[in-house]
């Protein structure tokens, strides 16, 4: 992790659901979002190829509460988009499993912007339009807090109207999905674990496991830039 002051921002909704790998058929949440929820998050909100976000911190802003409910899915996969669509039955292939999901949750996430390799911008400039995208509403899509039908709201703390205070509550979380490591060829991605916890209502993400994360991924290829015709995102402006 660096020095620079952190990006922050404020998710919060009505419903979350961030499934716990082990519970594959009902799906049964953490208490908090893994941090590749947290980055999925961040990304909705504002996306570049040329950095990635590190999440420093989480923390957890309201008392956890749970419920539990019945949700429609359907038991079949799509198939590769690369091949030939294969449509899906979802009377035949429909089924009901349970959900245990939270209720009524805010998080305060704090990360970094890390350059990537032989990119020439500095990191300021990526800082920069995040924030200024948190403080105006803007996103590319509308953030979801596990699953896409639970959207998030989201602003940078300082208009936040609820407490910045985190939630009293300490306790061990287990192995937690950290990412994955996506090899060049992707026949070999390795999903990353870390034995994660509360502390005082704060989850910590370890600095060694973004070194072991860049030590097993492909190494980033720079996409060409694109002409001016093609390029929608001119520099300069506020790449909505």
């Amino acid at each position: 992790m660096n020095n620079e002051i952190p990006l922050e921002i404020i998710m919060w909704g009505e419903r979350a659901c961030f499934t716990r790998p082990e519970a594959k058929a009902e799906r049964v949440t953490y208490p908090v979002p893994p941090p590749g929820a947290a980055r999925g998050m961040l990304e909705a909100v504002y996306w570049k190829p040329e950095f990635r976000y590190q999440i420093r911190e989480i923390r957890v802003l309201k008392p956890v509460q749970y419920v539990s409910f019945l949700r429609n899915e359907v038991t079949a996969k799509m198939g590769d988009p690369r091949d030939k669509p294969t449509p899906i039955d979802i009377v035949d292939k429909r089924t009901q499993r349970l959900t245990l999901a939270l209720r009524d949750v805010a998080y305060h996430i704090r990360a970094d912007v890390v350059v990537r390799p032989d990119v020439t911008e500095d990191a300021a400039k990526f800082r920069h339009q995040f924030r200024r995208r948190v403080e105006r509403g803007r996103c590319f899509h509308r953030p979801a807090l596990g699953c896409r039908e639970f959207a998030a709201h989201f602003c940078h703390p300082s208009q936040y109207e609820g407490s910045l205070r985190p939630v009293p509550l300490t306790q061990s979380l287990g192995l937690m999905l950290f990412d994955i490591a996506f090899s060049e060829n992707g026949d070999a991605n390795a999903p990353l674990f870390f034995e994660a916890g509360l502390t005082d209502g704060k989850m910590e993400i370890p600095p060694l496991q973004y070194e072991l994360l860049a030590k097993l991924s492909a190494p980033w290829k720079p996409r060409p830039r694109p002409s001016v015709a093609e390029d929608t995102n001119q520099e300069g402006e506020d790449d909505e």
